[in-house]
């Protein structure tokens, strides 16, 4: 049965069923797929359709650094209808400045321009604009509307009212309300213009004149820029209940993000197509041989949660976390509602018994996410095409507020985030303008494994007792908890532990909200930025030494080594590296440079160039923003420890990493090559410096930079450019690759772990054949008896286990022992004689006359020759041969001949013997 992932207590989101919806009296259609039209209430004055305010309206402006209600007891006095603009300019939206010309403000050209600076010539530009217009509504309308919806574009913060009343905000949090003054700056130096929605309350309309007012705020004396306008206001109709009837839309942003256990579950995230979608569904079924694009045959509906509107766009966003799936199955999927569904998509569950596919890793977009991007990604597409995701380095947009980047930003992915799963990392730049991560959550469904007091070790006994800086701590590492959840967590798919960290430290969101007084030295509060970092060092301390996968993988923005100029995170270096290097995780990928580089710490250095043992640190750019790198005399890398192979500036990349059961391939390519770019790769580590030479960097589509990393069971792991050789693995051998029942077969074994202790096992069904230990040179050699009840008909592994408890293993074939006319076993390689029953494994067993001393001596030198194993082989030939003794049929000695009827009976009785015993066992 498919399930759904429980609803989060800390979003306060109730789900309820479509079925309850219907009953409650959402209008959702039944004998269509799409929504009915809306029906407008029977009136004499119908509503307007066409968008009160739109491109193009005319406002009253003021650009004159001058406050419009100075003098005024009432701050706010220019935003009611009543005031006075009469002697304001009067011109078209939008509004726009750059540079203090009539020009394009990023993607949008104004109409209008907007005084830039005070005096005309130079900063400091004018602090604030203000806007005013009206629009008028016949008697009866207002009693008809049901929702008012509007759209806006601005640079840098903005602030609307609606008849006096402050209806949105956005990026306004600079605004000192307690200013007498209007004339102020706010907002953040944040790129091209936001664009955002934002709801009326229809009871602030009036039948007759409606006023809107608009406050625009630069965000410092020297911005380059300013842009406004109201793109569209419109009205809805009510319904017969009161509020409005849904929208036929289809959801857009669909994105799948992995689950803690993604063989068995899947989590989805969409935006949903219209503010009128109160609910939102998972349809889902196995594809089986349903056509592409069609219903699976059998589907389920499971409910999501609504986990926020943001950035002004008045569309809720919709979680849901489907478990109970199979593995390595192939599902289709839509998102939605009924009569508003998405496109059916596919993707696979992990297999965890899949060791070779494909992932890719990108840098910063940020920049160029309607230019750059997607042709990026259409890259790393076609280059990865066995890919089960992709794992992002943080600063994915540019500013964390602006809708419309998040918007080209899931445009660049939209093929990819609905068919394979996106593992990213928040950057600084996402909590510009969106301190708290309102969007990033909004959009992104994560596993909540983040750190807690029982996963961050010795420093959770710093929130223990009554203290004051014990309290202060118990109060930071609660609200970390918490917010650290969808920013901080790690994921296992198939043998790959991918493991996210969050490396911005911006005191705003690390602070509680009501935070325990403390003063002293001992006082967290000093130190939260460093606290910070420590406290997710613990916590990934903890998740790689209880990983259970082969590979590990962590990914982050702020480089600990950083690469381009005047850039240096010395206190992620101080808390992480450490448990990096401790221990050797494989993949630390990077981004927020916007350079490319690649290396490794001097101590994982070997005496073999190109070769190294520990973690490989990567930074890399995937957007159009380039920074220069670093000089060589202030290189981070090499002032700190460090190597960088290859180091580039003006390059942008994608990365492909290939898996395998012992390797992992890494291969960045040349996504852009804007002009000026260079690269610089290493040509001697072996000085106190190391000395690099400039190479030119390839062409659009070529390869870039290279290394494998090979990781053999015995946990030896080696990092190896191009053209170098890896040192050989763990190999076993054996004497022979087919061997009869009970023999003696010789296992031998080269590249294991000196002194180290091994099992000696066979499969298919394991049996345990002995133990050894390993020679200081990393080699062993023994002795073991195959047993003689070995089936064969089966496939078989001559297995060594590991202390680690992982194993190395080779094919062997069993065959049956030999048997002789008479029906006699023949005890073949294992020192038994002809005669007696089950000699193989018995180590013969004893005849009648003659072949009955042959039989015993047989077993004499079997068991002889099993302990005599100095390297501690089990003595599995004993097993049943005194059995056999106490049965009658041990050696007769120097008595002499029985006579031939009794040895005949005897015989006889043996042969019966050895048929029911076979019986019995088969």
């Amino acid at each position: 049965m498919i399930s759904a992932r429980a609803p989060r207590v800390t979003r306060g989101v109730t789900l309820v069923t479509l079925a309850a919806l219907v009953g409650g009296g959402l209008a959702l259609p039944v004998a269509s797929s799409a929504f009915a039209a809306p029906m407008a209430a029977a009136t004499t004055t119908e509503l307007p359709t066409e968008p009160l305010v739109s491109s193009g309206t005319e406002w009253h402006y003021l650009d004159t650094a001058v406050d419009p209600s100075a003098g005024d007891a009432d701050r706010n006095s220019w935003t009611k209808p009543e005031f006075a603009d009469a002697d304001w300019a009067v011109a078209p939206s939008g509004f726009g400045v750059k540079g203090n010309k009539l020009a394009a403000v990023g993607p949008y050209m104004p109409q209008t321009k907007l005084k830039h600076y005070i005096d005309d010539t130079a900063k400091p530009t004018v602090p604030t604009y203000f806007f005013r217009t009206s629009f008028e509504l016949a008697d009866g309308i207002t009693e008809q509307i049901g929702a008012v919806k509007s759209e806006v574009i601005y640079d840098d913060a903005l602030r609307v009212y609606v008849n006096g009343e402050k209806v949105a905000n956005f990026v306004d949090d600079r605004v000192d309300d307690n200013n007498p003054s209007n004339l102020q700056y706010a907002g953040s130096s944040a790129g091209d213009p936001a664009k955002s929605a934002f709801s009326i309350d229809p009871a602030l309309l009036q039948d007759g004149t409606n006023t809107i007012a608009v406050a625009l705020y630069q965000d410092r004396d020297s911005s380059s820029d300013a842009y406004f306008d109201m793109t569209s206001l419109t009205i809805q109709p009510k319904n017969d209940e009161g509020g409005v009837d849904p929208v036929a839309a289809a959801p857009t942003r669909v994105i799948l993000t992995p689950t803690e256990t993604p063989a068995t579950s899947q989590s989805f995230s969409w935006l949903a197509g219209d503010a009128s979608h109160t609910v939102g569904q998972v349809e889902i079924g196995a594809v089986g041989g349903a056509a592409a694009g069609s219903a699976p045959e059998q589907t389920r509906v499971i409910d999501g949660y609504e986990a926020g509107k943001v950035n002004g766009n008045l569309n809720p966003h919709f979680s849901a976390t489907v478990a109970e799936l199979e593995p390595a199955t192939d599902y289709r999927y839509r998102v939605g509602l009924p009569g508003a569904w998405s496109e059916w998509f596919d993707f696979k569950t992990a297999d965890p018994n899949d060791t070779d596919f494909q992932f890719v890793y990108y840098g910063d977009a940020q920049i160029g996410l309607d230019t750059t991007w997607p042709s990026v990604v259409q890259q790393a597409e076609a280059k990865a095409t066995d890919s089960i995701g992709s794992v992002h380095a943080g600063d994915l947009i540019n500013t964390g507020s602006n809708d419309l980047e998040w918007q080209n930003w899931f445009k660049g992915m939209e093929r990819s985030a609905t068919s394979t799963n996106v593992m990213a990392a928040p950057g600084n730049h996402e909590y510009s303008g969106d301190k708290l991560l309102q969007s990033w959550k909004a959009h992104f469904e994560y596993p909540l494994n983040q750190p807690g007091t029982e996963t961050i070790g010795d420093l959770a006994a710093l929130a223990q007792g009554d203290s004051d800086a014990a309290k202060q701590y118990a109060a930071y590492f609660e609200r970390w908890a918490e917010f650290a959840a969808e920013t901080v967590y790690f994921t296992d798919y198939q043998g790959v532990r991918f493991i996210t960290l969050n490396a911005t430290r911006d005191t705003t969101f690390l602070k509680p909200d009501n935070l325990p007084a403390c003063t002293g030295a001992d006082c967290p509060s000093g130190k939260v930025q460093e606290l910070w970092t420590e406290y997710q060092a613990a916590w990934l301390d903890y998740v790689l030494k209880n990983s259970v996968s082969k590979w590990n993988v962590v990914t982050f923005h702020q480089p600990v080594y950083s690469t381009s100029s005047g850039r240096d995170e010395a206190v992620l270096r101080k808390h992480w590296v450490p448990v990096f290097e401790e221990n050797n995780i494989d993949l630390v990928l990077m981004g927020h440079d916007h350079t490319y580089g690649r290396g490794y710490n001097t101590d994982d250095l070997t005496d073999t160039s190109g070769l190294t043992t520990g973690p490989v640190y990567a930074v890399s750019n995937s957007g159009a923003k380039h920074y220069d790198l670093e000089t060589e005399a202030k290189n981070v890398w090499t002032n700190n420890g460090a190597i960088q192979r290859i180091r580039a500036q003006d390059v942008t990349t994608y990365q492909v990493i290939d898996v395998t059961e012992d390797q992992l391939t890494y291969r960045s390519y040349v996504a852009e090559r804007p002009s000026g770019a260079k690269s610089f790769t290493l040509a001697d580590a072996t000085g106190e410096r190391p000395v690099y030479t400039e190479k030119a960097v390839p062409q659009v589509g070529e390869l870039f930079d290279e290394f494998t990393v090979t990781k053999y069971a015995t946990d030896t792991k080696w990092v190896t450019e191009p053209g170098v050789e890896v040192p050989a693995g763990p190999e076993l051998k054996l004497g022979a690759t087919e061997v009869k029942q009970g023999a003696d077969l010789t296992v031998s074994g080269s590249g294991f772990t000196p002194e180290s202790e091994l099992k000696v096992e066979l499969h298919s069904d394991p049996v345990e054949l002995g133990a050894v230990t390993v020679d200081a040179d990393g080699a062993f050699s023994t002795t073991v008896t195959i047993p003689a009840d070995t089936a064969t008909d089966t496939s078989h592994e001559m297995v060594v286990v590991l202390p680690n408890g992982k194993s190395v293993s080779t094919p062997l074939t069993v065959t049956a022992a030999d048997v002789d006319p008479g029906g006699e076993s023949d005890a073949g390689a294992n020192g038994g004689a002809e005669g007696g029953s089950d000699a193989g494994s018995n180590g013969g067993s004893a005849g009648s006359g003659a072949n009955g001393a042959a039989g015993s001596s047989g077993a004499s030198s079997a068991n002889s020759s099993a302990s005599a194993d100095g390297k501690g082989t089990a003595n599995t030939a004993n097993t049943h041969g005194t059995a056999k003794a106490e049965a009658g049929l041990a050696n007769t000695g120097a008595a002499g001949l029985l006579p031939l009827g009794v040895a005949g009976a005897l015989l006889l009785a043996a042969g019966v013997a050895v048929m029911i015993r076979r019986r019995q066992r088969a």
